[in-house]
């Protein structure tokens, strides 16, 4: 009834799932628009129904027509009242709830009940966390759903690894749509162009009713030409004064906020190595998706060297890892990756092209004075072995490794 051969399985996040269906716990999927949500609760109910032929399935789609009139949570709550049957287990999914006002009120009650196994999907960081945090703590796991990962690029796209793979999966992103599209500039951008829009007014400029859109995109595009690089508020404003654009440092920082809730952007810290300090001025930020980028700036190949470093991080992050970036006295380790009790270091270069080059890269990693894995991440064909204990991967191989 939900479920089509054209929702392909993502068994990095089914398999993190699946041990908690049936549990009393509302499971949270949270992540940007058009990053696949939707697919995954089409295999939820798949595997539900194989588990249960019995099982009473309650979907409610806010982007779809017929759930429009669904505004509130009164309304929530008498969809589901009308929809459930006694007698059977109840499965309520919920998608894009955050555009149902004061959902978590539904689900307070609902989760009360304990006639419900409860599955929900949206697009706002803030809402999910906040509001669920405020009224449900103890009572939800949260799952953070990202765009593809080049394993998962080349099966959904049934392509075999190689540079020129890669190369699409730098230009395009990882936006499973795109499996319905040709993969050229026009087709891909246009779409991607729209997906963006959605994401700033719907989720940023309609949510925080912000009247100044064309700073928001300045802002935007701005943050979009420089990850990678160290961030500020005051830096940023002072960049866009130079343009004529005055804005204070604390708008920007507001903004900043919307963005990352939005999914957007990430955001990174600095961390001091020896002191284990964690620096609250000047951080990193990524984009989620490099094919929005690519949409908003042009792919430009002058820029590899910053989407390796995206496609790094974001992969590291879907593994598990938490991520800093490190400082050492006046030296910077690109990665400071943590999982448990596991840590390594990463250093993300395009290319190794000359000994200062390999100094720098290999050298920063020399510094740290312990026995975690140390690795330089290139697009060097010949990147194998390792210089005094640090390993030299290519930048493919590290991150199909990774997951």
């Amino acid at each position: 009834m939900f479920y089509s051969k054209s929702h392909i399985k993502r068994p990095i996040y089914i398999d993190r799932i699946k041990p908690y269906i049936g549990q009393n716990l509302i499971k949270v999927l949270v992540g940007q628009r058009r990053v696949g949500k939707s697919s995954l609760l089409m295999q939820l109910i798949q595997i539900i129904q194989k588990q249960d032929s019995k099982a009473n399935i309650i979907y409610i789609n806010k982007e779809l027509f017929e759930h429009d009139s669904l505004r509130d949570y009164k309304d929530l709550m008498e969809v589901v009242r009308q929809q459930t049957k006694s007698k059977t287990k109840n499965y309520l999914f919920i998608d894009e709830i955050q555009d149902i006002q004061h959902f978590e009120k539904a689900i307070r009650s609902l989760q009360a009940k304990a006639e419900y196994d409860i599955y929900i999907t949206g697009s706002n960081a803030f809402l999910l966390s906040g509001e669920l945090a405020t009224y449900l703590s103890g009572r939800y796991i949260e799952f953070k759903i990202f765009g593809l990962t080049y394993s998962e690029f080349l099966s959904f796209h049934e392509l075999t690894d190689s540079n020129e793979t890669f190369q699409l999966y730098m230009k395009y992103g990882g936006l499973p749509y795109l499996i319905n599209l040709p993969l050229t500039d026009d087709l891909v951008f246009d779409y991607l162009k729209n997906i963006y829009a959605a994401i700033l007014f719907k989720d940023v400029v309609s949510r925080h009713n912000i009247r100044n859109v064309s700073l928001l995109e300045n802002l935007v595009r701005y943050v979009a030409d420089n990850i990678g690089n160290l961030l500020s508020a005051k830096s940023i404003s002072d960049f866009l004064k130079s343009q004529k654009i005055k804005v204070t440092p604390n708008v920007i920082l507001s903004y900043l906020s919307f963005l990352e809730e939005a999914f957007f952007i990430l955001k990174v810290n600095r961390e001091e190595l020896r002191g284990k300090k964690i620096f609250e001025i000047g951080q990193k930020y990524y984009l989620e998706d490099l094919g929005l980028r690519h949409s908003l700036l042009g792919y430009r190949t002058a820029d590899i060297g910053k989407v390796l470093e995206n496609i790094v991080y974001l992969h590291l992050i879907i593994a598990g890892y938490q991520v800093r970036v490190g400082k050492l006295l006046d030296k910077e380790i690109d990665f400071v990756c943590s999982k448990g009790d596991e840590k390594m270091y990463v250093q993300v270069a395009y290319l190794i092209l000359n000994e200062a080059a390999a100094n720098r890269e290999f050298g920063n990693l020399a510094l740290i004075d312990d026995n975690h894995p140390k690795f330089v991440v290139t697009m060097d064909e010949n990147a194998s072995g390792n210089v005094s204990g640090i390993k030299h991967v290519h930048v493919r191989k590290f991150i199909k490794d990774l997951i």
